[in-house]
């Protein structure tokens, strides 16, 4: 493949060209009948993920945890969660997914870890305990008028309410941007940052990993102080810290500081991935973390696209939006590396995301198939590392009706909460939460695989066994491994013809740059062309019910139709008409 030196993101590597299958742990497979997945589970899988087309996966923390925030709450970075089994467990799946000849991904959360684990219970024993500095801690700003203690500032958690929680030990508030169980860690703290490296990211490197998924990678850095945070919502005490928390002062510093260490650590030349959650960033910032001559990040997970439709004061506050906005804000993932040594991403679900059929085309009976392939032939075509999550390849839905007693993610039910007690169940504002999580609660990715139609748990656990949590009622209508499997027209057996696609036409797909929109206005359909070298690509998709024109700008004959999602045998290529949820991929040499 030629390397052009005006795009100089057209260096090929093997992170760049790779498809990564996000595995959730929990909810992937279960060996031993015991309701949860497991290491020995994901280890009889691998075969499947490898026939998919995938080149890496990259699983979820399976590190011991409390499970107050399923597994993002780490009480030791170097020991594997009991219930997912043992260390050794885990290196098997490590050994078997490199015989396969794909790459292993896991996933560093260092921000905070749980409040179990032993560096935060030494540093609460005492205000002068060597690590107390490891956290942050800060008296009460006063008390009420009932002798409660007042926080020290007006932080909100992103789950709900106050960030921080009061400490009856010391008499001291711990800030923790999250939930009350985990503890920001202090990276301002020199000894607290290489103790994080060594057990978090050391240990693991020397066991073979490829690579770190980092979570919530841009909020290590605080201002100074701590001070309150702008007032942008009026109607809450609490406000977004995102002003004094994401992409703070010293945050390119740490990163660069922590590539550094994972370079050192690597003794055998191999090339690692690492891909941060950097919520939000400007163009500029997202340069400054990917550029390959920085050595921070290799590519990061932007949440332009997957935020659209959701109101900036409240996540579960929907608001209208068009396709339009979606186009725009999903082209944010990548085109800020056009022309840079910079590198991105390509993805719609994850296990913090709903599922994109339903958020993003239509999960009726009647197109859900249809829609889920098309969303598989935009994603497939842009430019970028690509990331799949898993049941994503089966055109999972969400599911439908459930009562808020039946999720089980700690966000909604702290929100839930607070609503009640601030406005109560019948509110407006309950309403709306409800509607909102009924579309994009992270609960909908977090279900059991669908591996099978066994009754009652398809396939993820043995029928006696109880799963942590239900399953999604959808694998009775076809959408599970055994029967797509089957189905040569299912959506699992489209996603290996569009990885296919996808390989064979590389330089384009995957390296393609000069991205530009093809009527941005059409609120119908999504069009684009982008090129690599003298060979180009012009994609046009249907997001709509209704059949829709489109056009290839200067088309001079030599377009020819690589890939679509409807079958060869009824798609006219000289037509310049789409069908209902139908999408087109035309190259030209």
């Amino acid at each position: 493949m030629t390397i052009h030196t005006s795009h100089p993101e057209s260096d090929p590597k093997w992170w760049k060209e790779a498809t990564i299958y996000q595995i959730y742990p929990a909810s992937f497979k279960d060996s031993d009948n015991d309701g949860w997945g497991d290491m020995k589970g994901i280890f009889s899988k691998l075969e499947y993920i490898k026939e998919l087309g995938v080149d890496a996966i990259w699983i979820s923390p399976f590190y011991d945890s409390p499970q107050d925030d399923m597994g993002y709450d780490i009480a030791n970075y170097e020991k594997v969660w009991p219930t997912y089994g043992t260390n050794e467990d885990c290196f098997n799946v490590i050994k078997k997914t490199h015989e396969l000849g794909m790459k292993f991904i896991t996933d560093l959360v260092i921000n905070h870890c749980s409040s179990e684990h032993e560096w935060f219970k030494e540093s609460r024993s005492s205000k002068t305990n060597p690590k107390r500095d490891w956290f942050f801690w800060k008296p009460p700003k006063g008390y009420d008028d009932n002798g409660k203690p007042i926080p020290p500032n007006n932080w909100k958690s992103y789950f709900g309410g106050s960030a921080w929680t009061f400490d009856e030990v010391t008499e001291e508030f711990y800030l923790r941007l999250f939930a009350s169980t985990q503890p920001d860690l202090n990276w301002e703290s020199e000894e607290c940052r290489k103790a994080i490296y060594e057990s978090s990211v050391g240990f693991w490197l020397d066991h073979g990993v490829d690579g770190f998924r980092i979570d919530v990678g841009s909020l290590y850095s605080k201002v100074v102080g701590l001070p309150d945070a702008p007032v942008t919502d009026k109607n809450s005490p609490w406000q977004s810290s995102d002003p004094m928390t994401l992409n703070g002062p010293r945050i390119h510093e740490f990163h660069q500081e922590l590539n550094d260490f994972m370079r050192k650590r690597v003794k055998d030349g191999r090339e690692l991935l690492t891909v941060g959650e950097m919520q939000h960033a400007t163009d500029e910032v997202k340069k400054l973390y990917t550029s390959s001559s920085r050595h921070e990040l290799n590519e990061l997970f932007n949440f332009s696209h997957t935020d659209v439709g959701t109101s900036p004061l409240f996540r579960y506050d929907l608001v209208p939006f068009k396709l339009k906005d979606w186009k725009i804000a999903l082209a944010e993932l990548f085109r800020f590396v056009n022309g840079t040594d910079c590198w991105s991403t390509i993805y719609l679900e994850n296990h913090d995301q709903p599922r994109s059929i339903t958020r993003f085309a239509d999960d009726s009976p009647k197109n859900r198939v249809i829609s889920g392939k098309l969303l598989s032939v935009l994603l497939t075509s842009l430019s970028g590392t690509l990331y799949v999550y898993q049941g994503q390849e089966l055109g999972q839905i969400n599911f439908k009706n459930w009562p808020i007693q039946k999720y089980e993610d700690v966000e909604v039910r702290n929100n839930y909460q607070v609503i009640k007690d601030e406005h109560g169940e019948k509110s407006i504002q309950m309403k709306n939460f409800m509607e909102g999580i009924a579309l994009i609660s992270r609960d909908h990715a977090r279900t059991p695989m669908q591996w099978s139609k066994d009754e009652p748990n398809a396939g993820f656990s043995a029928s006696e066994a109880k799963p942590w949590f239900f399953v999604n009622e959808s694998f009775r209508e076809g959408i599970n491994v055994e029967d797509e499997l089957k189905d040569e027209e299912s959506v699992l057996n489209f996603w290996k013809k569009a990885l296919k696609f996808r390989k064979a036409h590389r330089d384009i797909a995957v390296y393609g740059y000069d991205f530009e929109f093809i009527d941005l206005e059409n609120n119908q359909v999504f069009s684009f062309k982008k090129s690599h070298g003298r060979k180009k690509l012009v994609a046009a998709l249907n997001f709509s019910s209704e059949s829709a024109d489109f056009e290839i700008p200067n088309d001079d004959g030599s377009y020819e139709l690589a890939f679509g999602n409807l079958s060869e045998t009824v798609v006219d290529p000289q037509s310049r008409s789409l069908k209902p949820w139908e999408g087109r991929v035309y190259i030209s040499q």
